[in-house]
């Protein structure tokens, strides 16, 4: 991992402090790397208890590789955009259960595109230290360009108080559907962070990675294809 970045056992204030202070160690930048194995990460919380779903896939061919939970008592209250604190131990859990690390992760939440610039997957980008994008199904903050009702079409998510800031992409992946909202978490940029999870998606409207991994957190089963 990405090393020890703070305690979980904080107050509402001490997070965003926390979320302030890391928001200048994100590496919005990508490196060009080959990517054979994409995740997925989600968090379900019935009760007061999160399960946290890993799954990873093949890529390009999208085929379902493995699996891994984690169930933990959640230790943080449920605080819009303090998301990374309720669910983040339980990932970290479910992460060292994996054998072989993906080279890139997609999470059902923000990236960049969050009032702090630290949503789930900038945030747990830093402690895993892996490429991470935030692909979310609806919009935390900024001003919401509508792309064209096409597969593919693409606009940009701005920023309220300075239009000329872009926080993230409004992302169509399939035609004449709600679109999702993609943004960079960790060492990977917009471009690419649109490019991927474009080629992530199959027949659903979710890319398969975080889609499985919604799947898998609510108690699915998930039938891994071995390569070769």
């Amino acid at each position: 991992m990405g090393g020890q970045l703070h305690p979980w056992n904080v107050t509402a204030r001490q997070a965003a402090g926390i979320q302030v202070e890391l928001r200048n160690r994100l590496d919005l930048t990508w490196d060009g790397r080959i990517v054979d194995l994409v995740a997925g990460i989600d968090v379900s919380v019935v009760r007061d208890t999160a399960r946290a779903a890993v799954v990873v896939l093949g890529f390009p061919d999208l085929r379902p590789r493995t699996s891994v939970t984690a169930e933990m008592k959640t230790p943080f209250p449920y605080v819009p955009g303090l998301l990374s604190f309720r669910e983040g131990p339980g990932i970290l859990a479910a992460w060292e259960k994996l054998e072989r690390k993906p080279d890139l992760v997609l999470f059902d939440g923000q990236g960049t595109a969050h009032p702090r610039g630290m949503g789930i997957a900038a945030h747990m980008g830093l402690w895993l230290d892996v490429p991470t994008i935030g692909v979310a199904k609806s919009r935390l903050c900024g001003v919401a360009m509508e792309p064209a009702p096409h597969r593919g079409a693409v606009a940009d998510l701005l920023d309220e108080g300075d239009p000329r800031r872009v926080l993230g992409a409004v992302v169509r992946t399939k035609d004449a559907t709600h679109p999702l909202f993609v943004s960079p978490g960790h060492r990977i940029d917009l471009v690419h962070a649109v490019e991927f999870t474009l080629r992530c998606v199959a027949s659903h409207r979710l890319p398969e990675p975080t889609r499985w991994a919604h799947h898998v957190a609510g108690g699915g089963a998930f039938a891994p294809v071995h390569a070769g």
